[in-house]
């Protein structure tokens, strides 16, 4: 610490006043925030490996040069074991999203295009960042080769697979991992592999905008395993419909740094990438969680264990025995609530968690008329105030669902939020924390789902949502425009909403297919 001191005075001509110890990242480096009298500051760091401080200081310096969004190098010592950086502040896209992470994976439209601004950069830092860097000063190696697919894959093999007792042929998985590490090392790209891309090591300046950090492990390798590390990060619980906007905000982000295969080539691509990283998280979950007993890690398991069971049931890869044996990891009772089928109450009946009333796949619709087959479909969402009565409906088709939001905590009760409507942030956000609103849109998500697809595969025109509250300003104008975007956002169809007591009217497009 004293060295560390001793260069900021080196650097600045006087003492820091405030020196400020900041939380451990997950090297065992050591950061501090510090002060001058006129409220300026930086960051220092003091490592205790000069390869990992010198991979991070050329890269930020050479990043710097591209002029990417990384911080700046102000002051290094002889010995590369202590150094100062700008300071870029103390919040995260990590805590900045926190509201959305802590509501099950709903991300209000702020989180969401910070996601996106996010994601829109990464390929600007794996390409642009990549040309005229020498990756020799990369730690602890130069580039993502087949050894290190392998490291990976043996750490998911012995931290997480084995402590399950789920019998294996040792040699059957050996020569699947090998032929997965060729497929995943097959295309040779010049591009900068960040490594540990996550939302904790992308810092929000004052004005929203994202810079890097914490890419010191980075080296020459495929850009696709950086985005399944970010979006598939199974702590972030971001829902499929999220997922796949972010992957193509990064594939129209991709396109204008560099040549991209085409669509289907890299969604394959990037699938096999997805399974890769979250074997090798769970092999890290494995580790921290079963063996050092860290609570963190043992609580990120079950989402990432939701992550493999989705893939490998929506999916098709090449490593028929790693498939058996992921796909019995996932049928463990641990693993699989579903799997603990049948209990015993006190008084005798015996309960199920199994859904006896679930469609069959083969079922077709009930009924056909002549109504069938005209389409297409347009949804017309409303908010309204009880006081002022229910909408009519101009289509002559009776009015269709009308729900009643007045149950749910009302944000107009608070100062605050009486002037502000459920468009605004404040409102969002003290709706969701709330987290009312959230369990009744989820019951409306479902049955406007049934719905919309219904009348879809029947070619209907025409249907109606109402939502009501008090004044139509608060939880009604927030229901029906989520709802709204839901149906968009899922379906791709034209949905028209009214929020009657604001006179605000907004019209989301029918998306067109190719």
């Amino acid at each position: 610490m004293k060295q560390l001191v001793q260069l900021f005075e080196q650097r600045f001509n006087t003492q820091p006043v405030i020196i400020e110890e900041m939380p451990k990242a997950g090297s065992n480096r050591q950061y501090y925030r510090l002060s001058t009298s006129d409220n300026s500051s930086v960051v220092g760091v003091v490592g205790t490996s000069r390869d990992e401080n010198h991979a991070f200081i050329y890269l930020a310096r050479h990043f710097r040069l591209r002029q990417l969004p990384v911080p700046e190098i102000i002051a290094v010592s002889n010995d590369e074991l202590r150094y100062l950086q700008t300071d870029l502040g103390k919040v995260s896209l990590f805590d900045a999203i926190k509201g959305g992470r802590e509501a099950g994976g709903r991300y209000n439209l702020n989180e969401r295009e910070l996601l996106k601004k996010t994601i829109r950069l990464l390929p600007e830092l794996q390409i642009r960042g990549a040309r005229g860097l020498d990756f020799d000063n990369c730690y602890p190696q130069p580039e993502f080769d087949e050894d290190s697919v392998l490291f990976d894959l043996n750490y998911f093999k012995y931290c997480f697979l084995k402590p399950t007792d789920i019998d294996f042929h040792e040699l059957k998985l050996e020569a699947n991992f090998r032929l997965m590490a060729k497929d995943l090392t097959a295309e040779k790209t010049d591009s900068f592999l960040y490594r540990d891309f996550q939302a904790r090591n992308v810092m929000l300046s004052d004005e929203g905008n994202p810079f890097f950090i914490d890419f010191q492990g980075g080296r020459r390798g495929p850009y696709y395993y950086d985005l399944a590390s970010f979006i598939w990060q199974a702590s972030a619980k971001y829902p499929n419909k999220l997922r796949r906007e972010l992957v193509a905000e990064y594939y129209e982000a991709l396109k204008n740094v560099t040549e991209v295969p085409t669509k289907r080539h890299f969604v394959n691509r990037l699938s096999l990438f997805v399974l890769f990283r979250t074997l090798q998280v769970l092999g890290a979950y494995g580790f921290r969680g079963y063996f050092e007993r860290k609570r963190h890690f043992l609580e990120s398991i079950p989402p990432a264990m939701d992550n493999l069971r989705e893939m490998i049931n929506t999916q098709q890869f090449p490593y028929p025995y790693l498939i058996e044996v992921l796909q019995r990891l996932t049928e463990l009772p641990q693993f699989n609530i579903e799997k603990q089928v049948v209990s015993t109450r006190a008084d005798g009946y015996k309960t199920t968690t199994v859904n006896v009333y679930e469609a069959h796949p083969k079922d077709g619709p009930a009924t056909y008329s002549k109504y069938d087959g005209v389409g297409p479909l347009v949804v017309r969402v409303f908010s309204f105030s009880y006081k002022k009565g229910i909408p009519d409906d101009e289509s002559g088709n009776g009015g269709g669902y009308v729900f009643d939001c007045r149950s749910t905590h009302n944000p107009g009760r608070y100062e605050p939020y009486k002037k502000l409507t459920g468009l605004d942030e404040p409102v969002i956000r003290f709706l969701e924390d709330d987290g009312e609103i959230l369990t009744f849109l989820d019951s409306v998500y479902r049955l406007a789902d049934a719905h919309v697809e219904r009348y879809l595969q029947r070619g209907f025109t025409s249907l109606m949502f109402s939502f009501g509250c008090t004044g139509g300003q608060h939880r009604s104008v927030y229901s029906a425009q989520h709802l709204a975007e839901h149906i968009h956002s899922k379906y791709g169809i034209e949905v028209r909403i009214c929020h009657r007591e604001q006179n605000i009217s907004q019209t989301l497009k029918k998306e067109q297919t190719t």
